[in-house]
């Protein structure tokens, strides 16, 4: 028997829309303040994943540029109806205090791998917003209600209102057709249709430990909806830390042989209830009762070996983890902070062989990073890097940073010391507190330097070496735990990421030269 492990997609993988057309199935998943916007995962069994294509490449479908930690695009939701991809998805520009802003936009493809239209508005009244396409041709888009008023459920409740695929624009009333339950925090509408009921599935109990699925189906489309009386459908066991915890936020496919799965996000804590790696996705076999409710088969706590369904294996190709920059194109797992991927900043041309970054904004900017980072998928990795770089003074850097946020990474750089020369140091931000963990920087000679991160759990180790020459421990270990969702004041969504990145404050935009990008699993 075929057996899906979950999670299915590891790191920083949250919020998945799962979708079937024909033999192939789809997740896609939101990136929040990384560039390009949205992953779409692709499968042919639900065991095997890759990654397969970003719809929002360009900065006219999303222009993220002083977008605020953990703000850009939340929640996608894809779907397809008449041979068209819909791809729904909100751009959050502020988060904090009382209001929301919450712009949510439709982009259209004929082909899954694209090209996707330019963006549709649709309406800013809530997040997490999804289309619904009902078996009579019309198309209907669900959102929550964000209530900014004092003494009020800040989770108003689910919006739903028709969507016009012909005037490409939302039509008629809005209805609120659920205010939630107990578990209060109602989000992530998705709506189906089965058994002679419309099946509303929504998030509860907030993102964090005590995130669950639930339930509640009506016999018209605008309700009222009965909420199912075993409520919640799938949330974690906080007791059992081995286990998948944080789950939450689904979405439903039926398979060729009419078996149901539920994607979801989770998380696993390296330590302490941090979960340095963030919100992954994992998925659930699932089956109806007699009386037509949705049960998770071995709920409901997910579980991390899943039977699969009856379709044969179906292996991916991966992309491979060293990139030696070699290509005319970016392997797809790299990712930019909120700004496009442009020759002004970036290239693998100019130096054939090498990824050249030209100095950028400080590690602190909400809007021009020079900063190419891919996802930590491992508890116990390292990563390897080769720079060939000269900066001229204290404010120019480059090297290999460790990046959850603007207030929270670790760096081992290479910058210039008026007495010292060039040098190397390493910066941490810790919860936005800027420090500098080398008593004092050490002085490097001339040429290539190779640099090196292990990463076991939340401890982080530095190394260095020059050509031919064995690697040095550089510094003691850091604490990297407070690289997690959980260990900020104010909630936040993304994961740790590892790259690449070169600062130049003077603004003269000083090249650093990247030879290759080695990242390696450990057991």
């Amino acid at each position: 028997m075929a057996i899906i492990t979950n999670p299915v997609l590891p790191g920083y993988h949250p919020d998945p829309s799962m979708l079937r057309v024909g033999d192939d199935y789809y997740i896609a998943v939101s990136t929040f303040e990384w560039f390009p916007g949205v992953q779409i995962h692709h499968s042919r069994d639900l065991v095997h994943w890759r990654l397969l294509t970003y719809p929002l490449t360009r900065t006219t479908q999303l222009d993220m540029v002083g977008n605020i930690d953990s703000g850009g695009v939340w929640a996608p939701c894809l779907s397809h109806a008449a041979g068209i991809f819909y791809l729904i998805y909100t751009d959050v520009k502020s988060r904090k205090g009382a209001f929301k802003d919450t712009h949510n936009y439709l982009v259209t493809a004929e082909n899954i791998e694209g090209p996707w239209s330019d963006p549709v508005y649709l309406n800013s009244s809530g997040f997490d917003p999804s289309l619904f396409h009902d078996d009579d041709g019309s198309s209907w888009l669900l959102n929550m209600i964000w209530d900014f008023r004092k003494g009020e459920n800040a989770f108003a409740g689910i919006a739903l209102q028709r969507y016009n695929r012909v005037s490409q624009s939302l039509t008629g009333p809005v209805h609120n057709i659920f205010k939630g339950t107990r578990l209060g925090v109602t989000e992530a509408p998705h709506l189906y249709k089965c058994n002679g009921y419309y099946y509303l599935i929504t998030a509860e109990g907030g993102t964090g430990y005590t995130h669950a699925v639930t339930v509640a189906r009506s016999a018209s489309l605008p309700g009222p909806y009965e909420v199912d009386p075993d409520n919640p459908v799938l949330t974690s066991d906080p007791g059992q830390p081995g286990e998948l915890q944080k789950a939450g936020h689904a979405s439903l496919v039926e398979t060729q042989n009419g078996e149901w799965y539920m994607a979801h996000l989770c998380a696993r804590p390296a330590v302490e209830n941090k979960c340095i790696l963030g919100r992954e996705t994992a998925i659930q076999k699932c089956h109806w009762t007699q009386d037509g409710w949705l049960r998770v088969m071995d709920g409901p706590h997910p579980s991390i070996n899943v039977e699969a369904p009856k379709l044969p294996p179906h292996p991916m190709r991966m992309e491979n983890d060293r990139d030696e920059f070699s290509s005319a194109e970016l392997k797809g797992y790299w990712n930019s902070l909120r700004r496009a991927f442009g020759e002004d900043w970036i290239s693998l041309s100019e130096r054939p062989g090498f990824l050249r970054l030209k100095g950028g904004e400080s590690m602190q900017s909400m809007h021009r990073q020079s900063l190419l980072a891919r996802r930590l998928t491992d508890f116990h990795v390292e990563i390897e890097t080769q720079l060939e770089y000269s900066p001229e003074d204290f404010q120019q850097m480059a090297g290999l940073i460790i990046y959850y946020d603007t207030t929270d990474y670790a760096y081992l750089c290479v910058t210039h010391h008026e007495a010292r020369g060039r040098c190397l140091g390493i910066i941490e931000s810790r919860h936005g507190q800027y420090d500098e963990l080398l008593t004092e920087r050490i002085a490097l000679p001339e040429g290539p330097i190779c640099l090196m991160a292990t990463i076991h759990n939340e401890r982080l180790q530095f190394h260095v070496a020059s050509i031919d020459e064995a690697w040095r421990t550089i510094g003691d270990v850091i604490d990297i735990r407070h690289l997690s969702d959980d260990a900020a004041d104010y909630i936040r969504f993304t994961g740790t990421f590892v790259g690449l990145c070169a600062q130049d404050l003077g603004g003269r935009r000083r090249a650093a030269d990247f030879s290759y990008f080695d990242y390696r699993p450990l057991p």
